[in-house]
């Protein structure tokens, strides 16, 4: 990972990536939408709402995800003083910010009809919404301190501090009792959906992923933009 620590090294690799992940991520989702809204049949409980799910579950799976993406930045940057690293922790943060959001509110669209509520304080629920806390207390810390290296070194902290969290999100169905059902996809005894859902589910998450790299990849290209204007700006002002 070090030879990318150099910006040019990482602008380099990121060019050759970006198209070829905006266009799988276009594919990707209009697959997975396309099976999802017309081709997956009704669940024979839930009917038609089910369909909220190829939104809710991926959205979930890339809150954890990205979040522990940032974590890993965070952590890397603050052993290995990796100049990208921060850069890509702080991209990422209100990404996977946005799809706590996605999750949240479509899980309150699908709890109406399905529980009778929009919102109950489960162990699930609770731990996500601590997440998106954690997303906006890294956002708000991160340009919260006139030196940019302090703001970096207080956010990656405590984005290290709130790994916790994720496995008592991922658990959580198993250590307390809550209305969300137990893991249905990721199974020691394989799948507990049909095919017929896993399919767009799986296409969905895909897209989902996808969507993030390139995205992440937009925002660091302007976050080292930015750092390169600072400098020349500093650079004329010491002169």
């Amino acid at each position: 990972m070090h030879r990318f620590a150099n910006p040019n090294r990482f602008l380099k690799l990121a060019n050759a990536l970006l198209p070829w992940c905006a266009g799988l991520t276009m594919l990707s989702l209009a697959a997975g939408l396309y099976f999802a809204l017309f081709a997956s049949p009704p669940d024979y409980q839930q009917g038609e709402t089910v369909r909220i799910m190829y939104v809710h579950v991926p959205a979930a799976w890339m809150a954890l995800f990205v979040y522990a993406c940032m974590a890993a930045a965070s952590a890397t940057a603050l052993i290995w003083r990796h100049p990208v690293a921060d850069l890509v922790a702080k991209s990422a943060a209100p990404i996977g910010a946005g799809f706590t959001i996605i999750c949240l509110i479509t899980g309150s669209l699908w709890g109406k009809p399905m529980w009778g509520t929009w919102w109950v304080w489960d162990a699930r629920l609770t731990s996500v919404l601590i997440l998106l806390f954690l997303y906006l207390g890294y956002i708000a810390l991160v340009d919260g301190f006139d030196d940019p290296a302090r703001g970096q070194r207080a956010a990656g902290i405590l984005s290290l501090v709130g790994v916790v969290n994720l496995p008592i999100i991922k658990f959580s169905v198993d250590w307390w009792n809550t209305l969300h059902q137990p893991a249905s996809v990721v199974r020691l005894a394989g799948p507990a959906i049909h095919p017929d859902m896993l399919w767009p589910l799986l296409s969905m998450a895909i897209g989902f992923k996808l969507f993030f790299i390139t995205v992440l990849i937009l925002r660091v290209r302007g976050e080292i933009a930015a750092a390169k204007v600072r400098n020349l700006q500093l650079s004329l002002a010491g002169h």
